[in-house]
């Protein structure tokens, strides 16, 4: 039986092995044979796609990795917060120069 030529991309995008990936491929197509009743119609392969789809986000959900990202991104924002509050600091500091720099003083 011939697997999806995106089937390696599928298996990364959801995490799981390629041989997972061709079992889960497998019962999908066994899922739309016994759906459909037909064999190589269009109907019958986008049930398939969509059974395996549906298979693999179950397989996806069934891990218990817990998601990384947003906390690094937290902690990104929360070690950049005192380097931009300098930042805007200098800034100030430089527009207050600068306007004072260049208003004439007056002579006492």
């Amino acid at each position: 039986m011939q697997t999806p030529k995106l089937l390696p991309w599928y298996a990364r995008k959801a995490g799981v092995t390629i041989e997972r990936a061709t079992a889960l491929w497998q019962q999908a197509v066994r899922e739309a044979t016994a759906t459909t009743g037909w064999v190589g119609n269009s109907e019958y392969w986008g049930e398939a796609m969509s059974a395996f789809q549906r298979l693999l986000e179950a397989e996806r959900a069934s891990f218990c990795a817990p998601r990384v990202t947003p906390i690094v991104r937290c902690q990104n924002r929360l070690w950049r917060l005192p380097l931009t509050a300098m930042e805007d600091m200098v800034s100030a500091f430089h527009a207050n120069w600068q306007r004072h720099a260049s208003t004439p003083r007056k002579a006492a």
